[in-house]
């Protein structure tokens, strides 16, 4: 029974102390029943966790793969938001940008469980965006696979942004000079000039945005909760085997993330070494042309 006592320590969870007593007692039942039944034909199932697991339906890799969706989505969303707001940014100037760019750069340097209060705030049964949710799409946020995705979203999109913005910044002018003079559409100069020529710098905002929802803790622990199977990601999944003295899984856990961070630096100083040979190549072109 020691594991059905390490599964339900849900004090790290969210919610009240009577659910949690609620649903302890009806596993703890389902689980008695279950090892009735099959302790007559092996009995074997009371030294082995995995009858707990099965029962449950709780994979152990779940914070892996879940950690992944969560990522690969917040990568995608956290693309398309970065892009279209640096591209839109670098167009304006003045006091605009300068606001516009410390809002969409605040989440970066805001501790993540501020920014998670926050959008507690937003996304909350009774707040603004979560009422709206709920009575409108019957959606309840908190708590929930998408809350975690929301707070990934959160927290890479400033990644994404600013290394997106600092890629269209470096493309050469006259090239964006030479398309208007084509008669190219601000639109058509983004997508044939502006977007490929700084594509090694989005890429790499790419994989960082990646690599930061992937390693998510304060804002989705705020937003989402620390469920297993559910929305425990893998940071939540460290915290929650090292709270419960389970540090051989801590340690694979940790593995895990640390070769992922490692491929997402070679990654990085692959798409660099690109982008600076690029430039170099460009320069000597230009001194050629000048002589």
């Amino acid at each position: 029974m020691s594991y059905l006592l390490e599964l339900f320590r849900f004090e790290h969870s969210f919610g009240s102390r009577a659910g949690r007593e609620a649903v302890y007692l009806q596993r703890k039942t389902q689980f008695q029943a279950y090892v009735g039944r099959k302790q007559g034909s092996d009995g074997r199932y009371f030294q082995s966790p995995n009858a707990l697991v099965i029962m449950l339906d709780i994979n152990p890799s779940a914070p892996l793969l879940l950690s992944l969706r969560v990522a690969g989505l917040a990568t995608f969303f956290s693309f398309i938001l970065g892009v279209g707001l640096a591209w839109a940014i670098t167009r304006r100037g003045g006091a605009l940008r300068a606001g516009m760019d410390a809002f969409c750069t605040l989440p970066m340097v805001l501790p993540p469980t501020v920014a998670g209060f926050f959008l507690l705030m937003l996304f909350g049964v009774k707040r603004p965006l979560g009422q709206l949710f709920l009575e409108v799409f019957g959606i309840k946020i908190v708590f929930s696979w998408a809350a975690t995705v929301i707070a990934a979203v959160v927290i890479s999109f400033p990644l994404m942004y600013r290394a997106a913005r600092g890629a269209f910044e470096q493309v050469d002018e006259t090239l964006i000079y030479a398309a208007r003079t084509l008669g190219f559409s601000e639109w058509k100069i983004f997508w044939k000039v502006m977007l490929p020529v700084a594509m090694p710098g989005v890429l790499s905002g790419a994989i960082l945005a990646f690599a930061r929802g992937l390693g998510e803790f304060g804002a989705t622990a705020m937003l989402a909760g620390n469920i297993a199977g559910k929305t425990q990601t893998l940071p939540l999944a460290i915290y929650s085997e090292v709270a419960a003295g389970k540090m051989s899984e801590a340690y694979k856990y940790v593995l895990i993330i640390v070769v992922i961070s490692f491929l997402v630096v070679v990654l990085m100083n692959v798409l660099s070494a690109k982008e600076t040979r690029a430039g170099g190549q460009k320069k000597s072109r230009k001194r050629r042309e000048g002589l």
